[in-house]
C-alpha cells in the first residue's frame, strides 16, 4: 500500500473515530438502547465506494478498536465486531450492484446486517429472549442507515469518486 494511500485511510479512520465521540456525547432521543444514529458509518459507506474491500476492512476493525478503547466500553467490542463485519460484508456485495445513485440503499442493509449481527451476539451472551428487540432495532437502523448512506451518497458525488 502506497503511502498517500495509507495516510488517507488514516484520516478516514481519525475522521470516523471524531464522530463516533461526538455522537457519545449527544443524549439518546430514544429511551430504548443501542439506538443511534451511526454518524461514523458515513465515513464507512464512503470508503466502500472508493478503496478496496481489504483497505476498507482494516479502517473499520481500527476504528472498532479503538472507539471501544476511547469509550472505555469493551463489552461493545464483541457486539461492534459482529455487527460492523456484517454489515460491511454485505455493503461490498452490493456496491456491485448498485449504482451511485443507490448508496443509501447500500447504508439501509448495512444498518440492518450491524443490528442482525449485533443481536445475534446478545442472544449467544444473554439468551434469545432479546429477540423481541429486533424489531425496534431493524425500524431505528433503516432510518438511521438511510439518513447516513445520504450523507455518504452526497460525499461520494461530491468528490466524484467510485469504487476501485
Amino acid at each position: 500500500m502506497k503511502v498517500k494511500r495509507l495516510t488517507e485511510l488514516a484520516l478516514l479512520t481519525a475522521l470516523a473515530l471524531i464522530l463516533f465521540m461526538i455522537e457519545l456525547q449527544i443524549p439518546n432521543p430514544v429511551p430504548i438502547p443501542g439506538i443511534k444514529l451511526g454518524l461514523a458509518n458515513v465515513v464507512t459507506v464512503f470508503a466502500v465506494y472508493h478503496y478496496r474491500a481489504g483497505e476498507v476492512f482494516l479502517l473499520v476493525a481500527a476504528r472498532i478498536l479503538l472507539g471501544s478503547f476511547f469509550s472505555g466500553n469493551m463489552m461493545a467490542l464483541l457486539y461492534s465486531m459482529a455487527g460492523g463485519f456484517l454489515c460491511l460484508a454485505g455493503m461490498l456485495g452490493l456496491k456491485h450492484i448498485l449504482t451511485d445513485s443507490y448508496i443509501w440503499i447500500c447504508s439501509v442493509l448495512g444498518a440492518v446486517l450491524h443490528n442482525i449481527g449485533q443481536i445475534t451476539v446478545a442472544g449467544l451472551i444473554a439468551g434469545w429472549g432479546v429477540l423481541f428487540y429486533l424489531p425496534m432495532l431493524l425500524t431505528a437502523g433503516c432510518i438511521a442507515g438511510a439518513f447516513t448512506g445520504v450523507c455518504a451518497q452526497l460525499l461520494v458525488r461530491r468528490f466524484s469518486l467510485r469504487a476501485v
